[in-house]
């Protein structure tokens, strides 16, 4: 019955809910103004004198206006904070007040202690009975059906637990915190427990979601306390940055995944504004393969630093309207906006880039057009060689010729001691570059090799992510396969502070951090989903780690230099490699010879060209061309035996 009569009062509309809270508060201070004199005379019977009337009456009428300028009524009873007990104990203060000021100026007689006794039955008839109506609000109020503990006690934590019950969704049950001195306290009505005590708190109240409300703490403590909690299969999630609720961007209940960013990241060092700005503010620059997922966040990234114009070149019309689309929403309301030129075209097209670069003069040039995955590159070597090589060739003459003062060429470490065409072609690539570099021109050329970006299209981290959900299994080439990550947003800032710091002929290699082993990446992946990993120690476990094989041109370590020569510069993670040269004659005999197997769709004699070239390109595998596996198969097919003799079952094969 009670219950009803809660939530009919909740139920009821906010004019009415206010006029009966006005009411009720005006009854209170006529009572707490009689108490407040009784208890001072030590009498229940209080004598009724006009002047005493006439003060309660004008107490009363200052208290309640004072209260509703304060907002006491825009507040909501179930969610009361600490904010609304402030202005509770203010405004009674204030009908203290008031009280002795009208007993002056009616003459009424009125102990100076009254005022003093008043604030406190006042506080206790007002006070008290809304912070008991807002916990047994909580109490009939139905819960979410989804236990979690939250992490971190502090004031994050705090309006944290209050959104998730404002939610109906959630049902926090606790609170958890490394500070000693909380553990045992009570936040918002829950308790606060050690970190050791988590694993009986979730079986206890069936615990499916750890909440992590950090606040500002490190990123080592963060990934500590992550760490930590992998073991215990439930979900980790976590409220965005706390600079982004400042903000406004983001609110306190918008719940995330565990990003293996939160763990592959590192402590980020600030860009360094000049750098950023040097080649790029104000200037016009031209993105190849801008729809790409390096390409696109260097987009990202420049838009920031206000270019006067950014030509977008993009072979995949959807990836151009996609980036273009993005970048103009990024600049909304902003005056004047940065100009976006979105060109379709191909790397492949020189007379097309020379157009481009001399029409809109071109400042510098961002190369980060490329076929990129080796699988895909070793079925199809030839179109991976005229897109990473001759389609840097394109683009970097085309450069030349037009006086573009900067051109940058987004490299790999599989350039290094490459083991596939993919790594193969972009070492070449880089070849190329240093030749030209070593021309007198106006152009500066550079290079900036790095590992592979978390969450680029095709990458092991959003893979991973789908077969999770999904269920699993997970596949991972090779038990040892062992790579280094970056986060695509610092590898974009620093290929623009690169070209900053070029001098011509540059090969940049990014500091990296620490290799990661591409199994722990998976068994974490898993773990922070909160599911447990199927193994011979694990018959019953929720998802199987699979092992495929490593695929054709894939090693199991990569490296970021050719050479042993390495050199910082004036920024921290940007090194500089000294790398070897091929003579001018050579690489164009090369590029010659390479030009005429393309053409002529010869797989083997161009896979045999490289394999001899100044690459260092040594294959593990035998050419895996499907063109020219499918060639090979349907010669056999036709070759009668007896038919044809030597030279020409050669010449098929062939």
């Amino acid at each position: 019955m009670k219950t009803s009569l809660i939530l009919k009062f909740l139920n009821a509309p906010r004019p009415l809910k206010r006029l009966i809270s006005i009411a009720y508060d005006a009854c209170a201070i006529v009572i707490s103004f009689y108490l407040a004199y009784a208890l001072r005379l030590g009498n229940l019977s209080v004598p009724v004198e006009q002047s005493l009337v006439f003060c309660l009456a004008f107490t009363l009428v200052v208290s309640i206006f004072t209260f509703i300028r304060m907002g006491l009524y825009r507040a909501i009873l179930r969610y009361m904070t600490q904010h609304a007990m402030v202005t509770i104990f203010t405004g009674i203060l204030i009908s203290s007040l008031a009280m002795t000021l009208s007993a002056f100026f009616f003459q009424a007689f009125l102990p100076r202690s009254v005022p003093i006794i008043y604030v406190f039955t006042t506080l206790i008839l007002i006070g008290l009975p809304r912070l008991v109506f807002r916990n047994v609000v909580k109490m009939v109020t139905p819960r979410g059906n989804i236990s979690v503990v939250i992490y971190g006690a502090g004031e994050t934590g705090n309006n944290l637990a209050n959104q998730l019950r404002l939610s109906g969704e959630f049902n926090p049950v606790a609170f958890v915190d490394d500070e000693k001195r909380l553990h045992g306290s009570v936040l918002s009505g829950l308790t606060v427990y050690p970190p050791h005590k988590l694993a009986s708190i979730i079986e206890q109240h069936s615990v499916t979601r750890i909440l992590l409300a950090l606040g500002n703490i490190s990123r080592h403590d963060r990934v500590r306390i992550i760490r930590y909690l992998e073991p215990l299969l439930v979900q980790v999630q976590t409220i965005p940055p706390v600079t982004d609720i400042v903000k406004g961007v983001a609110r306190i209940n918008e719940l995330r995944n565990i990003q293996i960013e939160d763990l592959l990241g590192r402590d980020p060092v600030e860009p360094d504004p000049v750098l950023m700005s040097k080649n790029t503010s104000g200037k016009i620059v031209m993105v190849t393969g801008a729809g790409g997922s390096i390409g696109s966040e260097l987009c990202r990234q420049l838009i920031k630093l206000k270019p006067l114009k950014i030509i977008l070149f993009e072979q995949n019309e959807f990836n151009l309207y996609r980036i273009e689309k993005e970048l103009a929403a990024l600049q909304s309301g902003v005056v004047p906006p940065v100009e976006l030129v979105a060109l379709l075209g191909s790397v492949q097209n020189f007379a097309l880039l020379d157009l481009v670069m001399r029409q809109f003069d071109v400042h510098s040039v961002y190369h980060a057009a490329a076929y990129k995955h080796v699988p895909m590159v070793e079925q199809n070597i030839i179109e991976g060689v005229k897109n990473n090589l001759f389609g840097t060739r394109n683009a970097a003459e085309a450069a030349l010729r037009n006086n573009v003062k900067n051109f940058v060429l987004i490299s790999t470490d599989k350039a290094v001691r490459p083991t596939n065409i993919m790594g193969a072609s972009k070492r070449l690539a880089e070849l190329v570059l240093q030749d030209l570099a070593s021309r007198p021109s106006k152009t500066i050329f550079s290079m900036v090799r790095f590992g592979n970006v978390l969450d680029s299209s095709g990458s092991v981290v959003p893979r991973f992510r789908e077969q999770i959900n999904k269920g699993g299994p997970i596949t991972v080439t090779h038990k040892d396969i062992v790579r280094y990550f970056m986060t695509i947003s610092e590898a974009a800032q620093l290929v623009i502070q690169s070209a900053s710091i070029a001098e011509g002929g540059d090969v940049f290699v990014l500091d990296m951090g620490e290799p990661v082993k591409i199994l722990d990446l998976a068994r974490e992946m898993a773990l922070l989903s909160g599911y447990s990993i199927k193994d011979e120690h694990n018959p019953h476990g929720d998802i199987e780690i699979k092992f495929t094989g490593l695929r054709a041109g894939e090693k199991l370590y990569e490296e970021l230099l050719c050479g042993e020569n390495c050199e910082g510069t004036v920024h921290p993670r940007i090194m500089r490699a000294k790398e070897k040269k091929m003579s001018a004659s050579d690489l164009d005999a090369l590029l010659t010879q390479a030009k005429i197997f393309c053409e002529g769709y010869r797989y083997q004699e161009l896979f045999s060209l490289i394999v001899d070239s100044e690459a260092d390109f040594d294959p593990l595998y035998e050419i895996s061309d499907l063109m020219y596996k499918t060639k090979k198969e349907n010669a056999k097919l036709l070759v009668i035996p007896g038919a044809l003799d030597k030279a020409d079952k050669k010449a098929m094969l062939e």
